[in-house]
C-alpha cells in the first residue's frame, strides 16, 4: 500500500465502527433487519480496513474466519445464513466496544478522574490493597481495560518513589495485582462488560436483572478473598518498614466524581431499559455514548475554544485517532465472536453423528465444568469471547438440565473473571505484565495462580449451590 494511502485508510477506518454502533442501536430500537444488515456490512468494512492499514492487527484470525466461511458454504445448504449470523454477533461486539470506548476517552480528559486514581494509589500500606482493588472495580465498571491503564500507571509511579529496591518490588507487585483483581471482579456481574452481555445472549432464559445478584456475590467474594490472601501472604521483611501516611480528606470527597458518574450511568441505563423495553446491554450501548458527549461538552468550558468546538474536536480525534489505535483489539474481538459463533454453527449438528450427547452428563458437572473450561482455554490462547461463543451453544439449555439459568451464567462469568487474572493472552494480564516488568505468564501463574485456584473452588461451589436450589 502506498505511503499516502495507508494513513488515509487508517484515519477512515475509525468511521466504520462508529457506523456499526449507530446502525446497531437504531436496528435494536426499530427492529429493522435493513439497519442490522447495514451494521453487518460496516463491520466487515471495519475488519477489512484495519487488516489492510494496521500491520499489527491479528490477520491470521481473519484468514481462519474466511476459511470457516468457505467450509460452511460447502458443507451446509444454510452455510451463508450461518456465516451472516456470525457477522451479526461480531457486529454487536464492535458496537458495544465502540460505545464503551467513548466513555473511556471522555474520562481520559477529566482531571477529577485522574485525581481519584492518585488518591487510591497514595493510600498507606494497610489500606492500599483494598483501596486499589475497590478502585479497580469502580473504575473498571466504566473504563474497562482503561482502568488498568490508568490505575496501573499511577500505581507504578507511586511505587517508584520508594527508595528501597526490595520494598519497591513487592509494593509494585501488590498494587498491580490489586488493580487487576479489582477489574477482573467486574467481569462476573457488570452489565457494561462483554462477559455478561455475551453470556446472557447465549444462555436461554438468562437476563441481566435476573442473574445480577448471584453474580454480584461472586464479585464481592473475589474482592474479599484477594484482600485476605494479600494480608496472609504479604512478604515478610527482616527490617521494619516505615509506615507512611495516606492523602488527607475523606473517601467520599475524593471519589465523588467517579461515584457520581457511576450513579448517572446506572440510573440512566435502568430508566432507559424500563421505558424503552430494550435489553440492558442495548440500553448501555445507547446511553453511555450520550453521557460521554455530555461529559466532553462540560469539559469544554475550560478548553478556551468553546464547548461545541471542543466536542467536535474530541469526536474527530476519537474517530480518526483513538479508534484506529485500537484496530488490532477490535479485529481480535470481532473475530473471536465470529469464529466462536460460526464454529458452534458447524459443530452442533455434527455432535449427534459423532455420538456426543452432552445432555447425558450430570447437570452439576456441566455447570461446574464451565468455571474451569473458560480459564483453561484462556491458557491455550482462546479469548473468552471465542471459547464461550463456541462452547455454550453445544450445551443443553438450563431448562433441559433442570437448573436455574443464573447457575450457568454464574459459572461462565466466574470462569471469565478468573481468565482475566490468569490468561497471558488477555489485555488485562498483558497490561499488568508491562507495568510490572514481568512476562504475562508470570503474572497469570506466579502472581495469580493460587488466587485463581481458590476462586475456582469457591465459584464452583456457589454455581453448584445455585443449580441445586432451583
Amino acid at each position: 500500500m502506498s505511503g499516502n494511502l495507508a494513513p488515509r485508510l487508517r484515519a477512515l477506518s475509525g468511521v466504520f465502527p462508529v457506523g456499526v454502533m449507530l446502525g446497531t442501536i437504531a436496528a435494536e430500537y426499530g427492529s429493522s433487519p435493513v439497519l442490522a444488515g447495514l451494521s453487518g456490512v460496516l463491520s466487515l468494512a471495519t475488519i477489512l480496513a484495519f487488516c489492510v492499514s494496521d500491520r499489527s492487527s491479528p490477520r491470521i484470525f481473519a484468514v481462519v474466519g474466511l476459511a470457516m466461511v468457505i467450509l460452511a458454504i460447502l458443507s451446509r445448504s444454510d452455510g451463508l445464513a450461518g456465516s451472516w449470523s456470525a457477522v451479526e454477533k461480531g457486529s454487536f461486539v464492535i458496537a458495544l466496544y465502540t460505545a464503551l470506548s467513548a466513555i473511556r476517552i471522555a474520562a481520559s480528559g477529566s482531571e477529577e478522574i485522574l485525581a481519584c486514581g492518585r488518591f487510591l494509589a497514595g493510600q498507606r500500606p494497610g489500606l492500599r490493597y483494598l483501596a486499589l482493588t475497590i478502585g479497580g472495580h469502580l473504575f473498571g465498571l466504566i473504563l474497562l481495560y482503561g482502568s488498568i491503564a490508568l490505575l496501573g500507571s499511577l500505581a507504578s509511579e507511586s511505587a517508584m518513589r520508594e527508595p528501597d529496591p526490595e520494598i519497591r518490588r513487592h509494593r509494585r507487585r501488590r498494587m498491580l495485582v490489586a488493580v487487576q483483581r479489582g477489574f477482573a471482579s467486574t467481569l462476573s456481574w457488570s452489565p457494561l462488560g462483554f462477559s455478561m452481555a455475551i453470556t446472557t445472549a447465549l444462555v436461554p432464559g438468562a437476563e441481566w436483572p435476573k442473574v445480577a445478584l448471584p453474580c454480584l456475590a461472586i464479585s464481592i467474594t473475589m474482592i474479599i478473598v484477594g484482600w485476605g490472601m494479600d494480608a496472609i501472604f504479604k512478604p515478610r521483611l527482616n527490617r521494619p518498614v516505615p509506615i507512611g501516611s495516606g492523602p488527607g480528606g475523606g473517601w467520599l470527597l475524593h471519589l465523588r466524581p467517579l461515584l457520581l458518574l457511576l450513579a448517572v450511568v446506572v440510573t440512566g441505563v435502568f430508566l432507559l431499559h424500563q421505558a424503552a423495553h430494550v435489553d440492558v446491554v442495548v440500553a448501555v450501548m445507547s446511553f453511555v455514548p450520550t453521557v460521554a458527549m455530555a461529559w466532553i461538552l462540560q469539559q469544554g468550558k475550560s478548553s478556551g475554544t468553546g464547548r461545541m468546538s471542543h466536542l467536535g474536536h474530541r469526536v474527530g480525534e476519537f474517530t480518526t485517532r483513538e479508534l484506529p489505535a485500537y484496530g488490532g483489539q477490535i479485529v481480535l474481538l470481532f473475530m473471536a465472536a465470529f469464529i466462536g459463533s460460526l464454529g458452534a454453527f458447524l459443530l452442533v449438528p455434527m455432535m449427534p453423528r459423532l455420538g456426543i450427547d452432552l445432555g447425558a452428563l450430570p447437570p452439576l458437572l456441566i455447570v461446574v465444568s464451565m468455571v474451569w473450561l473458560v480459564p483453561l482455554t484462556g491458557q491455550m490462547g482462546m479469548n473468552p469471547i471465542l471459547s464461550v461463543s463456541l462452547i455454550v451453544p453445544m450445551l443443553p439449555s438450563p431448562a433441559e438440565m433442570g437448573v436455574d439459568p443464573a447457575a450457568l451464567v454464574a459459572a461462565i462469568v466466574g470462569g471469565w473473571a478468573i481468565t482475566g487474572t490468569t490468561s497471558p493472552f488477555t489485555a488485562s494480564v498483558l497490561l499488568i505484565g508491562s507495568f510490572g516488568k514481568v512476562s504475562p505468564r508470570h503474572v497469570g501463574l506466579a502472581w495469580n495462580g493460587f488466587y485463581a485456584l481458590v476462586m475456582g473452588i469457591v465459584i464452583s461451589a456457589w454455581s453448584a449451590f445455585l443449580a441445586m436450589s432451583m
